[in-house]
């Protein structure tokens, strides 16, 4: 096994168990709306399919940042 593997090993290991605490998170209280994305972006490191879905809630995010014109 490859250096290059191992890492690949390791930061999906700890991208999906980040991940997936997050996940529990969202039924019980905490703040799984900033630990689902931490997980996401260790996983985009390595996964395409987890870059564009970060990408994804990254402009979502941006949307809700942006104040509203209507006043």
């Amino acid at each position: 096994m490859t250096l290059a593997q191992v890492k690949r090993i390791i930061i999906t290991l700890v991208g999906f168990t980040v991940l997936i605490i997050g996940i529990v998170l969202i039924v019980f209280p905490g703040p799984a709306f900033i630990v689902i994305p931490i997980g996401l972006a260790i996983l985009a490191t390595e996964y395409i399919w987890a870059k564009k879905l970060f990408e994804g809630i990254k402009r979502i995010l941006k949307k809700q940042e942006k104040p509203s014109a209507k006043g």
